[in-house]
């Protein structure tokens, strides 16, 4: 069975079948006008929650560092038995269900 995403290529116009030219490219402002963007108090609010997420996120940046170039070099091993156990600690632990 085919799944179909349904998104169409951007640069082929569905109804017409022609590929995309110059002219359907977005128009720039004339010089002398300026741009705004409008962004809703939500959004905003929003970009804040995320920017003190970041800034309270407990990051150890040696061992960041030290992952980046055992990757860089090769040398990183992924022990997934290591990885689904501790995921499914994790999930009883949610649950309570320790066993």
């Amino acid at each position: 069975m085919k799944i179909d995403s349904g998104v169409k290529s951007v640069g082929t116009s569905v109804a017409s079948k022609r590929p995309a030219t110059a002219n359907d490219a977005p128009r720039q402002p004339e010089s002398g006008s300026a741009a705004r963007v409008d962004i809703s108090s939500l959004s905003a609010r929003l970009q804040v929650i995320g920017a003190e997420m970041t800034a309270d996120a407990p990051v150890d940046a040696a061992r960041v560092a030290e992952i980046k170039q055992a990757i860089a070099e090769g040398r990183f091993s992924v022990n997934p038995e290591r990885i689904a156990d501790e995921l499914l600690q994790s999930v009883r632990e949610m649950l309570g269900q320790r066993r």
